[in-house]
């Protein structure tokens, strides 16, 4: 599969290189701010960063899906404000990345900076049925914790 990639900003390729891998084992694209000038995140505050770039699955059993930078979460606090991103198939738009600041100090990102990470994904697309009623199995309904530590 193709994954075609896009430069929406006239930086791209340019000062800021496209996404790539950092080495031949990785799994996502690491994706860099498209910035103008640095971005500074103050404690618990939000920040959408733009990445410059816009991508085309090829058709709708793909998804592309944005994963925080694990090292950036675990040196500094900063983590994707979504949780995990979504892109479906027929976006064209331009990525940008929900960041938040989690620690109790400011972070600044750089023209440029690896901020997030994106894989593609296969997808089940399944049909659905309205049911009145679910088979039951031994844990039923219970979650959050129900099964031990």
């Amino acid at each position: 599969m193709t994954l075609k990639l896009k430069a929406v900003s006239p930086k791209v390729g340019t000062d800021i290189p496209f996404p790539s891998r950092a080495t031949a084992g990785s799994a996502g694209l690491d994706l860099r701010a498209c910035l103008d000038e640095p971005l500074t995140i103050a404690p618990r505050q939000l920040a959408r960063i733009p990445t410059g770039v816009a991508i085309a699955l090829p058709g709708p059993e793909y998804a592309a899906l944005i994963f925080a930078r694990s090292g950036l979460g675990v040196k500094h606090g900063i983590s994707l404000s979504n949780g995990v991103g979504v892109i479906d198939s027929d976006y064209r738009g331009e990525i940008q990345v929900g960041l938040t600041n989690l620690s109790d100090a400011p972070y600044t990102i750089q023209p440029g900076d690896r901020i997030a990470q994106l894989v593609v994904t296969p997808v089940v697309l399944p049909a659905v049925e309205i049911v009145e009623e679910l088979e039951d199995t031994g844990r039923g309904t219970g979650g959050f914790g129900s099964t031990g530590r």
